[in-house]
């Protein structure tokens, strides 16, 4: 096990230690919360209460933001929210305070889950086993509706009385259980009566279930995916899972599958019909690099390398799919010409076959410029690599283009001097409407630096440190900032106050984190 897992894990262990008095279990469940209603946990305790469990949770190395992944999550996680809010399911106060976001974990295993404050962790596993965007839809339909119903803070009642950092110890340790890859593992984290009861208090009733299922499902019609995903998606699982569990399904024992829900599921999408145009092309590319990134072992990926080999299967979509997996795997083992070589084949099968399917071709072309960044040294020209993403404004190709010209900065192109500045405004308005979006800011600062406006890189690098959730340092960062502002006369006054603002503000909320580890209430 990685040095940064094992650290990881004792640290979970560790908080989870809060709770007294040793009993073991096998199998332990994600945080399936749901039964009465609390008063207590109101919704910005619920709020902290996500917050402080994903802060903990982006500092382990399997937390994963991908920005083409991301961006394809994003894509069917948007109009179910939509339809959420259309539906009247989420209220102001709850639309104003929730996070609404999502997140990858790179583990191989089929789970996903729903944290408080509107949070969703899915697994790359269980994108890598969907077939369709209706299948993955149906998950975060089901996750978000344990959102929306507030299931987690009725689940929290009878542990309203716990601080904010128990309670998240709590969670967090049910999470690390989850992924351990043995029973003994569960059981170490897992050490007494009391965490057991408190496990049982807030694991999701059936009827909890049933709920999700059957919201989920209207979400799904709603927002335009075909009804049959749910269904779908809970028979592949049931099989896989009695076929060959081995601790790879732990959505199955998080959510457990009966044939009366897989029949209920089957019910309800009749009369249903999609509205959208399913993403078939897209979904293929997505699953694949999920695929490709969920297991980075050097066997794993020269299996997924050799699947593109000649006389593989027909010109279709698998065969496009193999071909990404393959350069995206051969990227990562290093090996940079059977990369570019799966790469170029799969952009000519992508034009020949695919010409109706814009995402075939852009999905490879993004795939092709993260081989300069990954060899750190330049191809060719920087104007011949921004040919490919075009007028793309999306995330990816912000955060791409972006790359590109650090990278040829580096070579000494003087072509990447007027594409970082274009790139430091285009990520600057980016942030403006994307607060929180670490990787962006983190961008923004090395795009910065890159020009030499330190005091502005040492900003940009604080939000990143901010946005993923360590306050304590993006404190010491502005209070940086704000030095190296007050020593220069020339520094700018518009950046100097925005440095001063923001770290009030985050010196109020590491006050805020202070009260809360030692157990007082923070209203």
């Amino acid at each position: 096990m990685p040095t940064a897992r094992l650290a990881h894990l004792t640290l979970a262990a560790a908080l989870w230690a809060v709770w007294p008095a040793p009993v073991a279990h096998a199998q332990v469940q994600l945080p399936a919360l749901g039964d009465s209603v609390s008063g207590d946990m109101d919704i910005l305790a619920e709020k902290r209460l996500g917050e402080r469990i994903m802060r903990e949770l982006r500092r382990d190395p399997d937390f994963l933001d991908d920005p083409t992944l991301s961006e394809y999550i994003d894509a069917l996680w948007q109009p179910l929210l939509a339809a959420a809010r259309a539906r009247g399911d989420i209220d102001t106060d709850i639309d104003r305070h929730y996070g609404w976001d999502t997140f990858q974990v790179q583990d191989r295993s089929v789970n996903a889950f729903a944290l408080p404050g509107g949070h969703v962790g899915i697994n790359l596993g269980l994108i890598g086993m969907t077939a369709t965007s209706d299948e993955l839809a149906s998950v975060l339909a089901h996750e978000l509706t344990h959102v929306t119903q507030r299931h987690i803070a009725r689940g929290m009642a009878n542990s309203a009385r716990q601080s904010t950092a128990s309670m998240a110890a709590m969670i967090l340790g049910l999470i690390v259980a989850s992924r351990a890859r043995s029973a003994d593992a569960a059981q170490a984290v897992i050490m007494g009566s009391q965490a057991a009861a408190i496990q049982g208090q807030i694991n999701f009733t059936r009827e909890m279930e049933r709920e999700a299922d059957r919201i989920g499902l209207q979400l799904m019609t709603t927002a335009g995916f075909a009804p049959g995903g749910m269904a779908a998606m809970f028979e592949k699982l049931e099989a896989n899972g009695r076929l060959n569990d081995n601790n790879l399904y732990p959505y199955l024992r998080s959510h457990p599958l009966t044939i009366e829900r897989i029949s209920e599921a089957r019910l309800r999408m009749q009369g249903s019909a999609a509205t959208r145009t399913p993403t078939l092309v897209w979904h293929a590319l997505m699953q694949a690099r999920a695929k490709a990134l969920m297991d980075r072992s050097d066997t794993a990926l020269q299996r997924l390398q050799a699947q593109a080999a000649p006389g593989a299967p027909v010109a279709d979509l698998p065969r496009l799919a193999q071909l990404y997996m393959a350069g995206l795997a051969s990227m990562l083992l290093r090996d940079f010409d059977k990369a570019e070589s799966a790469i170029q084949s799969g952009l000519t099968l992508a034009t020949q076959r695919f010409a109706q399917e814009p995402a075939a071709r852009r999905a490879f072309m993004l795939l092709k410029l993260e081989l300069p960044v990954q060899q750190g040294k330049p191809r060719g020209t920087l104007v011949a690599a921004l040919a490919d993403l075009g007028g793309d404004r999306s995330r990816p190709a912000l955060l791409a283009r972006a790359q590109l010209a650090l990278v040829w900065q580096r070579a000494g192109d003087p072509a990447a001097t007027p594409v970082l500045r274009s790139s430091l405004e285009d990520l600057q308005t980016w942030v403006v409407e994307h607060r929180n979006d670490a990787l962006a800011w983190q961008m923004m600062s090395q795009v910065a630096d890159g020009q030499g406006l330190r005091l502005r890189a040492l900003r940009a690098g604080a939000e990143a440190a901010a946005a993923g959730g360590d306050v304590l340092g993006a404190v010491e960062r502005f209070r940086t900032a704000q030095q190296i502002a007050r020593e220069d006369p020339a520094s700018d006054y518009v950046e100097t106050s925005v440095i001063q603002s923001r770290l009030r503000e985050l010196e109020a909320e590491r006050r805020k984190m202070m009260a809360e580890a030692r157990g007082e209430r923070v209203d």
